[in-house]
């Protein structure tokens, strides 16, 4: 069967190297990423993400989906003049013999792109607890991988503010993409959570008491047109997967999203679409978050989830927050910058379509 021609704006003057996911039209490598960049950019205009001047902190991680967004962003800056001012903050979780590589993956992408690197550790910030300290003191109780997860989730989260706080930025962007997002609420549907579910579907947060505020321009990317993207850019990216996150919940509900998507192509866009216009009964709604007594940070009780958090690890007693009577500390949805998330996800040779 001969490799059609591109229905792109090259108007078939190339062979197509691909079918969308996206649209299922066939195109070359040239017109998906310019239409890929298009869409990136779509996003950030359409929401106002990112104002002109804007110091920008990209959460990167190493993995491809912070990977693409900061290449993306460059382009995209340097192409439409946006006025963007661009620097990279890694978070070092304390994860032996994988953020070591990740990192790696990061300064090469700093180096590469010539953009600022600042690096933030869990054991500066967090008294000495690093991700393997916090997985010894679980070892013992039932749920550990699951713990762990949402340990790394609500830290990670504080590390990301923390670090652009210190490289004086005004935004926070993150690499969360479509499956992502899809993945986060159906999470919050499967656990009641109405809280994340009120706040779920926006493009980000505007910052509230104190907080930078914080988008994700790929929220309409799915993951494999990620994946081609970058193969297609020559991108250089970390792809390991996480040592704790494999019985995480969120890997479970990544597996009943791709069934899910393989009966119904659209469910992920329409999973992050239904997000966007759900509505709460006011009975319903989430309080006003108030301010941690401890540290100041938003906060729905009196100690925010950090802090809640640290004090049970201090106490010996490091499920002690995650209870039932602490319902919102369940596995963390914002996986700020995660390399886990890889359990179920497509290879470069899942995501190109054959013709």
């Amino acid at each position: 069967m001969p490799v059609p021609r591109c229905s792109g704006p090259c108007g078939g003057a190339r062979p197509a190297a691909l079918r969308r996911p996206r649209t299922g039209g066939a195109v070359c490598r040239t017109c998906f990423c310019s239409a890929f960049e298009a869409e990136v950019l779509s996003t950030l205009q359409t929401g106002r993400l990112l104002p002109p001047g804007a110091v920008v902190a990209v959460g990167a991680s190493g993995g491809k989906d912070s990977t693409v967004l900061a290449h993306v962003l460059q382009v995209l800056d340097a192409r439409h003049a946006l006025g963007l001012d661009l620097r990279l903050v890694a978070v070092d979780e304390g994860i032996g013999g994988y953020r070591d590589a990740a990192l790696a993956a990061v300064r090469r992408q700093a180096a590469r792109w010539q953009l600022p690197l600042t690096v933030v550790a869990y054991a500066e910030l967090f008294g000495g607890w690093t991700m393997d300290e916090v997985a010894r003191r679980a070892a013992q109780e039932p749920g550990r991988a699951r713990a762990c997860c949402t340990f790394c989730g609500v830290l990670r989260r504080r590390a990301l503010e923390e670090g652009a706080q210190r490289v004086g930025a005004t935004h926070i962007v993150t690499g969360h993409n479509a499956d992502d997002m899809a993945e986060t609420v159906l999470m919050n549907f499967l656990r009641g959570d109405a809280g994340r579910l009120a706040r779920g579907g926006t493009l980000g947060s505007p910052g509230e008491g104190g907080a930078l505020p914080r988008c994700r321009p790929l929220q309409f990317a799915s993951q494999k047109e990620i994946v081609l993207y970058a193969h297609f850019q020559e991108l250089d990216y970390f792809s390991e997967e996480c040592v704790y996150a494999p019985e995480a919940f969120r890997g479970h509900v990544r597996d009943l999203l791709k069934a899910l998507e393989a009966a119904r192509p659209s469910v992920v866009l329409d999973l992050v679409h239904s997000a966007e216009r759900l509505a709460l009964a006011p009975a319903a709604r989430p309080p006003p978050p108030g301010a941690c007594i401890r540290c100041g940070a938003l906060a729905s009780r009196s100690l925010c989830q950090a802090c809640a958090l640290l004090d049970g690890l201090n106490r010996g007693r490091p499920r002690l927050a995650i209870g039932k009577g602490r319902k919102g500390l369940g596995e963390e949805g914002e996986r700020e910058g995660c390399t886990s998330k890889t359990r179920g996800r497509p290879t470069l040779a899942g995501a190109i379509q054959a013709f």
